[in-house]
């Protein structure tokens, strides 16, 4: 690996670091890019190559994921929608609905205590949201991408 790529993958690396501990800040492609030490437009192309998914896509399934931790515990929809740092509850229940194939409402109102007694390494890979493939998780033009 050349040193050039090695620095590349390592600001990719920093950048999705970012958006897993930042996740409920407002985020835009320009932050994430800084973080990477790249432009926008190369940052998104390098880590959708490296990742097989937008930036938006990823921080979007992280939300999600963190969402659904909130939702378990009994966090209202509302709350967890704000605790993630989605801003409109309509947009954040489309996403969520389109990640996990169920509302948030039903989501949370569904028996969780499999997962709960399972060793916390475990619960937090099955807890995550399916991996159908990127395109189909976040839409390009949705409400959320604008937000």
């Amino acid at each position: 690996m050349t040193p050039d790529r090695l620095a590349q993958l390592t600001g990719l690396r920093r950048a999705r670091d970012l958006m897993d501990r930042e996740y409920a800040r407002p985020l835009d492609v320009a932050a994430m890019a800084a973080a990477a030490y790249m432009s926008p437009a190369h940052f998104s192309r390098q880590f959708r190559a490296a990742y097989g998914e937008t930036p938006y896509g990823y921080l979007m399934t992280r939300r999600i994921e963190r969402s659904m931790a909130l939702l378990r515990g009994g966090m209202s929809v509302t709350d967890a929608c704000m605790a993630v740092g989605a801003t409109s509850l309509g947009s954040f229940s489309s996403t969520f609905t389109r990640i996990v194939g169920e509302s948030p409402s039903a989501y949370r109102a569904r028996e969780h205590a499999a997962i709960e007694a399972m060793p916390e390494c475990f619960a937090r890979i099955l807890g995550r949201p399916p991996y159908v493939g990127a395109s189909s998780r976040i839409g390009e033009g949705s409400a959320l991408a604008r937000s």
